[in-house]
């Protein structure tokens, strides 16, 4: 199943590149590189790099601000000052080239958590593919906090930011809704820790597994290699502890398992 994400994951991040590359609503930012082209005159293309306040020097119309606005926005300021006494009607392209201004935290379970810019109208799925996906031991919760600032992360119990929660078995599925989420700057992603199970007795690696909501028995039974030929799996039982009491319950495959809970395959009789 971390595999499927995975493929997913990279798959939309692939079709997703060129679109981020343009990012006609990405505000622009201080220390962002932009990619210039003016068609017909291709001496005055090429790649400026925004300066702290926001602007930078352009041919023929000098200091120019970028910071603030749009991509559209900046396209269409700069051919009006173009238009105003040196071309007629310029057709001018403006990409970004490089991302610096603004950023997205990625943490907890994925393989490479870390910092990552904010490129044009990157969503969520992309800023997890750019995290290297999530890791065996990620929960099926994902969490997005905002409202803590730029260049900032947020810790996942922000209470003075909005806390976004999304199900990676939506992502899994392709919803919408999901897939679709675009990130601001500053947001933190957090991809939480799996509760854990137990597996125990007659399995070919007794331990400790991380579970999903809807993992099954015969799923952490899978999970701990399967049960060994002296094991008795009619006579599975699950240990649960609720409000400090411990029950035994005689386990079906196809029950849900609980955080917490122990599987226990007893010895076969012979």
């Amino acid at each position: 199943m971390r595999r499927l994400l995975t493929t997913v994951l990279c798959l939309f991040l692939l079709c997703r590149l060129a679109d981020a590359q343009s990012g006609g609503d990405y505000v622009i930012g201080a220390q962002d590189v932009l990619s210039i082209t003016v068609f017909d005159q291709p001496d005055l293309g090429g790649k400026y790099a925004v300066e702290l306040d926001g602007s930078f020097s352009f041919p023929l119309v000098g200091r120019v601000k970028a910071g603030g606005m749009t991509i559209r926005e900046f396209e269409g300021d700069l051919k009006a000052r173009l238009a105003d006494g040196y071309f007629r009607n310029p057709q001018i392209t403006v990409a970004v080239e490089q991302y610096r201004s603004q950023r997205v935290f990625v943490t907890g379970e994925v393989r490479n958590p870390g910092s990552y810019a904010l490129t044009g109208d990157m969503t969520l799925i992309e800023a997890l593919a750019r995290a290297g996906s999530t890791t065996q031991n990620a929960s099926d919760e994902v969490l997005v906090v905002r409202g803590r600032g730029q260049n900032q992360a947020a810790p996942p119990d922000a209470g003075d930011g909005e806390t976004i929660r999304i199900n990676l078995q939506q992502l899994q599925s392709g919803d919408a809704a999901v897939l679709n989420l675009d990130l601001r700057d500053g947001d933190t992603i957090y991809v939480a820790r799996a509760e854990l199970t137990y597996v125990l007795g007659q399995v070919k690696n007794p331990g400790s597994y991380p579970i999903r909501s809807d993992t099954t028995v015969l799923q952490a039974l899978s999970l701990a290699g399967g049960v060994t030929p002296t094991g008795a799996m009619n006579r599975t039982r699950i240990i649960r502890s609720t409000d400090g009491t411990k029950t035994e319950i005689k386990a079906k495959l196809t029950d849900t398992v609980q955080p917490g809970d122990t599987i226990m395959v007893p010895e076969r009789f012979f």
